[in-house]
């Protein structure tokens, strides 16, 4: 059974950092490029962030570049995300995702989803 479980959101001001972790388990963890996505209110999901599992090239959506940082421990099965310099615009439910392809997930999409951790940013 694959498991994806987020943590590490939460209630910032704008301006303030977190760091967002999900822990893998029940599949071989070094063969999946991971990512992360969000959804606020009344939005679509959208992509944020990938790391491939290869090569360990990463992408970024426009909106957070310079500001997050994706990367993974192959060793504790989680991959994290860094955020800095947070917005209120960057308020949403993050999800993180896995998938063989890290162009599927840099497409919007992704073979197994977790649950997702609130993220709260104050002006």
């Amino acid at each position: 059974q694959v498991q994806l479980v987020e943590s590490g959101g939460g209630l910032v001001q704008a301006g303030g950092s977190l760091r967002l972790s999900c822990v893998v388990s029940g599949l071989t963890f070094s063969s999946y490029s991971m990512g992360w996505f969000r959804q606020a209110p009344g939005k679509e999901r959208e992509f944020v962030a990938a790391r491939a599992w290869g090569s360990g090239a990463t992408s970024y959506a426009d909106s957070v570049k310079g500001r997050f940082t994706i990367s993974r421990d192959n060793a504790k099965n989680t991959v994290l995300l860094q955020m800095n310099s947070l917005k209120p615009g960057d308020t949403a439910v993050y999800y993180c995702a896995a998938d063989p392809s890290s162009f599927r997930l840099t497409s919007g999409n992704g073979k197994y989803w977790g649950q997702g951790t609130q993220v709260t940013v104050s002006s």
